[in-house]
């Protein structure tokens, strides 16, 4: 054959040999995509340089992906996060800022993520949380999660022995709050170990046919509720809490909003502390067991070249940071969640990138990577060239809001700066150097040598 017909030849077989790069790619050849999502999950992992908690599943998962060091959540709490990066819009644009509203009241139109992808020929399918679900245990059984959105939606409860066990709430009973569990039964005694093994089968039913899976794994969130072995991978005598820096200014009350939670967490005694602290890295490592299995299927299924992987915590959490033990923060703490992505071809394995992004930009991504056509108005932008070459230069900031009552917060995070302000500056304003305060604890909006650097933040503080 000539090296001109040879020539003919590979530009017709190539769609077909990379479907990443065809962004016409015919639905036969495009990856699947595997959509991890774990609840209330901090960046205390061992990939992300926590060793003592141990995740060697996730941490394997890293080794084959992109570790992102920087990502940040649009707004740190559970229902307006997911809505959020479930359909590329901004929290301003859902009107979804609690967990009492879903998205598809306010926006009963909008083309969500996975609803891209059943449009567009793929299986999919919602196991366990993804979209947040209110109402009772049984209305959440009975219901939906969105039925535009998926093929398929299961939510999953304990059984009686998984709610058998030793534990104790942390309040008193004062809050439903503070609750955990160190239960008897095995993994799937409780939620997450169902949502794995049902993942598992699944995958077995679908190999065949292009599927977006969601797989939403409900730990680490309270009420900590994990088989007794977890708890005991964490002897509370190898615990350290938290210790504050001498040299914090004061926090802005608002910053986290006070009230009985505020005033329950300052009533721990150094021994709740790590009983808190080992209740939520019990709930981590229970959650990272699943997310293997997970794993374990999809390459024992041949799959893993054809998956594209997404592993996010929809945000971040406290654990004594700022004397707060939750979410619903601007803090680094809150805002800033896991998220780690490996391709299909293994590019870029094993790399992180410091590139400041928003979980908002997933939507755009995953469409970018398989070549499927994305609705109209994302807000966010494909982070591709991050995949393709982690130290790629990136210049775009990170927006972060929260409300607290009438009283809203926002945030805006440059690669050196967080700066945030409630009520447009009215009740308050914070400003944080991450070159020597990253846990930011000194606030230095009130220095007149920043007064261009805060002039420059205030700028950008809306998106």
């Amino acid at each position: 054959m000539t090296s001109a017909r040879w020539m003919v030849v590979l530009v017709l077989v190539a769609p077909c040999l990379f479907p990443l790069h065809a962004p016409a790619a015919e639905a036969a050849v495009r990856p699947n995509v595997l959509f991890i999502v774990a609840d209330d999950l901090r960046n205390e992992l061992g990939c992300y340089g926590v060793p003592a908690v141990k995740s060697p599943n996730i941490d394997r998962l890293a080794a084959r992906g992109v570790r992102f060091d920087r990502a940040y959540v649009q707004y740190p709490v559970c229902n307006p996060s997911r809505s959020s990066f479930l359909t590329g819009l901004r929290p301003d644009t859902t009107r979804v800022l609690d967990n009492s509203v879903k998205v598809r009241k306010n926006l009963p139109d909008v083309v969500t993520l996975p609803q891209m992808f059943k449009e567009n020929g793929y299986f999919t399918a919602s196991l366990g949380k993804i979209f947040h679900r209110g109402g009772t245990m049984e209305e959440r059984n009975e219901q939906m999660d969105d039925e535009k959105s998926w093929t398929v939606s299961r939510f999953y409860q304990a059984t009686a022995t998984g709610l058998r066990g030793e534990g104790r709430n942390m309040t008193g009973g004062k809050l439903n709050w503070c609750r955990w569990l160190a239960a008897d039964g095995d993994d799937e005694d409780q939620p997450d170990g169902q949502v794995a093994r049902d993942a598992i089968k699944l995958m077995e039913e679908q190999k065949d046919k292009p599927f977006f899976l969601a797989v939403g794994f409900h730990k680490p969130h309270d009420p900590f509720i994990a088989p007794k072995k977890y708890f005991d991978l964490y002897p509370l005598d190898s615990l350290k809490p938290h210790v504050e820096p001498a040299d914090r200014t004061k926090d802005l009350k608002i910053a986290t909003g006070g009230g009985a939670l505020a005033e329950a967490f300052d009533k721990f005694t150094d021994a709740e502390r790590r009983e808190f602290m080992r209740c939520y890295y019990a709930g981590t490592t229970f959650t990272d067991t699943q997310v293997g299995k997970v794993l374990d299927a999809l390459e024992r299924l041949k799959l893993a070249d054809k998956t594209i992987v997404v592993f996010v915590g929809d945000h971040g959490y406290h654990l004594g940071e700022h004397g707060w033990w939750n979410k619903n923060t601007i803090f680094e703490y809150s805002a800033r969640a896991p998220l780690i992505m490996a391709l299909p071809d293994g590019r870029s394995a094993g790399k992180s990138t410091p590139a400041v992004v928003e979980f908002l930009n997933l939507f755009p991504t995953l469409a970018d990577l398989t070549g499927v056509k994305p609705p109209a108005g994302l807000q966010g932008v494909s982070m591709r060239p991050l995949l393709e070459n982690p130290a790629t230069s990136w210049d775009r900031p990170a927006y972060t809001q929260v409300q607290r009552g009438k009283s809203a917060g926002r945030s805006v995070r440059t690669d050196r700066w967080r700066y945030t302000e409630w009520d447009d500056g009215k009740a308050g304003v914070e400003l944080y150097d991450h070159q020597t305060d990253a846990g930011e604890y000194r606030n230095v909006a009130s220095d007149p040598k920043y007064a261009a650097e805060m002039a420059k933040l205030k700028g950008i503080v809306k998106p």
